[in-house]
Parts: C-alpha cells; sequence; structure tokens
C-alpha cells in the first residue's frame, strides 16, 4: 500500500504514539484527520505537517455527538480510508483497591468508545468499496500485566472485536483490521493513568522511560498497515517474550507473569509505584 492522498483518521492524535502517526502518514503523502479532546495540542500537532490536515477534536465517549464527528470526517474529501483508534487511558493500581468506576471509565474510553466510532464509519467504508481499521491494543491485551486490571480488560476486548470484524469484512467487503501491540513506549500514558479512585497518576514509571520512542513505533505502524499485517507486536525484551509466549507455552507465560505480578504487588503496597 502507498499512503499518498489516503485519507487517515487518527484520535488520541495530540500526543505520544498518535501525534507520531500523524507525523509519519504525512511524511508518505496521507492528508491526516486530527482527533483529540484538546484543540490547542491538536494545531500544534498540525503545525508540523507536510501534507493537508483537518482538525476535528472531540470526546471519544460523548456518543451523541459522534454521528456528526463521522459526518464531518467523510465530507472533509468524501471518504476515510485508514481510521486509526488509538485514543486511550491506562491504569496504575491493584484490583483489591481499585473503585468500580475506575472499570467503568477505562473499558468505556478504551474499548466501547473505539468500537462505536468504528461501527459508526463501517458502513461508509462498506458503500465506498473498502478501507482500514487500525485498533491500538497493547501487550497488555494478550498478557495479564500487574495494576492494570480494567486496561488489560479493555484492550484485551479491543483485540477479541477487531478479529471479529476482520472476520466479517475482509473478504466480503475489503475491509481490513490491523491490531497492534504496543509494549512500553516514551509517552504520557503512565503520567496519565488513572489510579484505585480515578485521579491522574501525575508521574512516570522507568519502565515507560526507558521505552521505545513514539516515531519508532509509528514506523513500525504504518509498515504493517501497509503489508495488511492483521496483528503486529511492537515491543522489546521481556515484553515481546511474554507477547509471544502467551500464544506459544501459556503455562510458562502464566508461572512468569505471576511471579513478576507477586513482586510488583508487594512493591505496590509498600509504596514503591515505579
Amino acid at each position: 500500500m502507498t499512503f499518498t492522498g489516503k485519507i487517515v483518521w487518527i484520535t488520541g492524535a495530540s500526543s505520544g504514539i498518535g501525534e507520531a502517526l500523524a507525523v509519519a502518514f504525512a511524511a508518505q503523502g496521507a492528508h491526516i484527520i486530527l482527533s483529540g479532546r484538546r484543540t490547542d495540542a491538536l494545531q500544534r500537532v498540525a503545525n508540523g505537517l507536510e501534507t493537508d490536515n483537518f482538525l476535528l477534536p472531540f470526546e471519544t465517549t460523548d456518543y451523541d455527538v459522534l454521528p456528526e464527528k463521522v459526518d464531518a470526517a467523510r465530507n472533509w474529501k468524501g471518504k476515510v480510508d485508514i481510521l486509526v483508534n488509538n485514543a486511550g487511558i491506562s491504569q496504575r493500581s491493584l484490583a483489591l483497591d481499585t473503585h468500580p468506576d475506575v472499570h467503568h471509565k477505562i473499558i468505556n474510553v478504551d474499548l466501547l468508545a473505539p468500537i462505536w466510532l468504528t461501527q459508526l464509519l463501517l458502513p461508509h467504508m462498506v458503500a465506498a468499496g473498502g478501507g482500514h481499521i487500525v485498533g491500538i491494543s497493547s501487550v497488555a491485551g494478550r498478557i495479564g500485566v500487574p495494576l492494570r486490571t480494567a486496561y488489560c480488560a479493555a484492550k484485551h476486548g479491543l483485540i477479541g472485536y477487531m478479529d471479529a470484524l476482520r472476520a466479517e469484512t475482509e473478504k466480503l467487503h475489503n475491509i481490513k483490521v490491523t491490531n497492534i501491540l504496543p509494549g512500553s513506549i516514551r509517552t504520557n500514558v503512565s503520567r496519565n493513568a488513572l489510579t484505585k479512585n480515578g485521579a491522574s497518576r501525575g508521574k512516570s514509571d522507568s519502565v515507560i522511560d526507558n521505552g521505545m520512542e513514539p516515531a519508532e513505533c509509528a514506523e513500525q505502524i504504518l509498515e504493517a498497515v501497509a503489508n495488511n499485517v492483521p496483528e503486529a507486536i511492537i515491543a522489546q525484551g521481556p515484553e515481546m517474550t511474554l507477547a509471544k509466549l502467551r500464544q506459544s507455552d501459556p503455562e510458562q507465560c502464566f508461572s512468569i507473569a505471576s511471579d513478576m505480578g507477586a513482586q510488583i504487588a508487594a512493591k505496590y503496597e509498600a509504596g514503591d509505584d515505579d
């Protein structure tokens, strides 16, 4: 696939992976629809792009406005070729301590919102003769990661939805579906993560700070989309190992994760949440 002239709609485009994707797609000639909550941050990203772009700010869980946002995206240049469901929020809290509202919010943002946006755009892609849906899940969508029970639930669910959607649409409607499973990427995901009571964590952690650069992650995502890869794990070291073990040797994966989880939970309970 060449991205020249393609219309790419990216949610969560104001920073991190979303911003890096906007830059990478634009560098290959795509026209970019930038969505997120903060217009000023989206404008900053737009100012650095090399191709036409369209700011379309909204809150992904504001379901009442989504139909008009889909119409606005479609009407900009007549269609949307690629939808990247990237907007999301993470978690840093033990299941024992976490308020139900935290689970509700994370699942709403990370699972239900991308499902509904996809559902609304899907008929238009069918009418256009095809398209590509990209779901930014996580390594936590394949393995159970400590301190992220709600996040894991949402990201596992997103993979399930996307896999089923692919089975329905790929051959019948020429709609491709790619799951992206990033590991630790150097973004603000940890700072913005929800704690047990729903407050933002407000600080990063060493795993994220030592993670992959967003630009490198974006390049790997573009390669996966260009080659219509159904699922791409974009991770390094133990994260890549565990994600692959989940499929090749689940028992070993569970054993390693349990040992790791016990250590992390004990540190967290002792007040060390790095």
